[in-house]
């Protein structure tokens, strides 16, 4: 036989070349995993502004925003600062529009009116309560103010729950007289025989938002609700209100948009909850006659700073606070020494930031060890608060955050949140809220407006804005992968309405806000998009109870 080789026998490929493909390949499936991720379905309807800015470069945006989406096209982060840009355009004509909106709503359901209605139109009326309890002041607050924007939106009467007959903070805080009590309400329905001569009875429906297995806040058009009174339970933060943008009944979201205008165009904003507080609560008169007493018969400030240091002396953080009202006052271009108003949960925090703040501006804090005056209220209630929460809500007496919120609010063109770990609490936001109402005159012609502003330090960035977890602080919603990673300091314009949704320029979400999006039947991309058909599946098949009390 001959000892040729055969030309047809396969030659062995090296083993080294090998792992170098398999290698290869392990390499690209694992890139293409974690695109994928990140990357939303292409099946997806496109209502997201990042997402337009990203994925088509040739996109028309619109044109009061035009010039601020070009400059990011084809970036894939921003840092604080760029994403509150969106923000310079004000609130001014939207606030005032909602403020019509307001004064019309409660011109028509408040008391004054509702009590001369026929029997028979009085009991076919209908109420959202607003129960809140002696806790921490911007939730408890935000519970009034959730009631108040959803009887807007269904065209109901606002109840206020009272205990003992006090308001929630009574001794603190000031109620108008544009809302029932449930005592008067059980009060009329019996006086108007509701139950004896129509056959109704006065029944509550209840709604739990922290409960998404059990809330409707999505599925169902609450204008269509037979019950007189209606709790929207749980409603702590600026979010739960707004849910009712994505609800899957049309009247429910235009109902919704009427106030808080649509969510991706965040540069159409109104004050919403600063305008409801405007008309439905002020200081005690022993608040306000504090508040003056820290003012010392002068002006009021030029910029509020809330520092939230829960028991903390970061130096960053200091150090950041001053350069953030450094760039504010160069900003405004005064003439004057500026004045600020300093406000803390950490009395020490004061002491080491003001001497270098007086460098270049006048100083006030409200000092409550040198007030004379006793507004200390239910002082055994509070105090076992304070003494339950006293890392969260500091040493100081509890009164003393309410005359911190009213003097704050009365600044007059900034309000800065500085923090220890997350920027823009609910009570931050409210201040905000309400100095920015109070600066606003439908009858002048020459509008001033306040400018909310955050100031981070670098520490709290270095893994960009995702550790501002929490419905309550401001940036959440910008908190996933859109946002940069080791920033510097930032000092950056910031929504006086906190957005709900994950709509607009740099919002994503964080996984853990998208699992839980996921009990409200929302399945959110990376970017923050949702398939609005698989809403309406959930909503279809899902079926839950119904939670009614009858009263009378």
């Amino acid at each position: 036989m001959s000892s040729k080789s055969n030309p047809w026998r396969r030659r062995r490929v090296p083993i080294s070349f090998c792992l170098i493909l398999i290698t290869v390949f392990t390499i690209l499936g694992l890139l293409i995993v974690d695109l994928r991720s990140i990357d939303p379905s292409a099946k997806l309807p496109i209502k997201n502004k990042t997402l337009e800015i990203l994925e088509n470069f040739d996109i028309s945006a619109n044109t009061t925003v035009n010039n601020l989406e070009e400059a990011n096209v084809g970036k894939k982060c921003a840092t604080v600062e760029e994403m509150g840009e969106i923000f310079s355009r004000g609130y001014l004509e939207e606030s005032l529009r909602v403020r019509s909106i307001i004064h019309d709503h409660f011109a028509i359901n408040g008391p004054s009116r509702i009590r001369e209605l026929h029997p028979e139109q009085f009991c076919n009326h209908g109420y959202v309560i607003a129960k809140a309890s002696e806790a921490g002041l911007g939730n408890e607050l935000y519970k009034i103010l959730t009631a108040a924007a959803l009887s807007v939106m269904l065209n109901r009467s606002l109840i206020v729950g009272q205990t003992r007959e006090k308001y929630p903070f009574g001794d603190y805080i000031s109620y108008s007289n544009i809302f029932f009590t449930m005592k008067e309400v059980k009060h009329l329905w019996r006086q108007n025989r509701c139950l004896t001569k129509y056959g109704k009875h006065l029944t509550m429906r209840i709604d739990d938002f922290q409960k998404p297995t059990r809330t409707h806040v999505l599925c169902s058009n609450w204008r269509e609700w037979e019950q007189p009174i209606i709790w929207f339970q749980n409603a702590t933060d600026a979010v739960a209100a707004q849910f009712f943008l994505k609800n899957v009944h049309s009247e429910m979201r235009e109902a919704a948009s009427d106030l808080f205008g649509r969510p991706e165009e965040l540069h159409y904003r109104a004050n919403v909850f600063g305008e409801l507080m405007r008309i439905l609560i002020s200081p005690s008169r022993d608040v306000e006659w504090a508040v003056n007493w820290a003012l010392n018969g002068g002006r009021d400030p030029d910029i509020a700073l809330h520092m939230r240091m829960m028991m903390n002396r970061s130096v960053r953080a200091r150090q950041a606070a001053l350069d953030c009202v450094r760039k504010s006052i160069y900003n405004l271009q005064m003439t004057t020494k500026p004045k600020v108003v300093l406000v803390s949960d950490t009395p020490s925090m004061v002491k080491d930031i003001a001497p270098s703040l007086e460098e270049f501006a006048e100083v006030i804090h409200f000092d409550y060890e040198h007030f004379e005056g006793n507004i200390s209220g239910n002082t055994n209630k509070l105090n076992n608060l304070k003494n339950f929460r006293a890392k969260d809500w500091g040493p100081a007496p509890r009164w003393v955050a309410f005359v911190d919120f009213f003097l704050a609010a009365r600044a007059k063109h900034a309000v800065i949140s500085g923090a220890h770990r997350r920027v823009g609490t609910t009570y931050a936001q409210l201040i905000a809220a309400l100095a920015a109402a109070y600066r606003i005159d439908e009858n002048a012609s020459n509008q001033s407006s306040i400018t909310f502003l955050s100031s981070f330090q670098s520490n709290l960035l270095s893994e960009g804005l995702k550790n501002q977890i929490g419905w309550g602080h401001v940036w959440n919603r910008y908190a996933g992968p859109l946002s940069c990673e080791r920033q510097p300091n930032q000092c950056a314009l910031t929504p006086v309405v906190p957005p709900a949704w994950w709509d607009g320029l740099w919002q994503s979400p964080i996984p853990r806000d998208a699992q839980r999006m996921e009990a409200y039947g929302i399945k959110l991309s990376g970017f923050g998009t949702f398939d609005e058909s698989h809403l309406n599946r959930f909503c279809r098949v899902r079926k839950i109870p119904v939670v009614v009390i009858q009263l009378i």
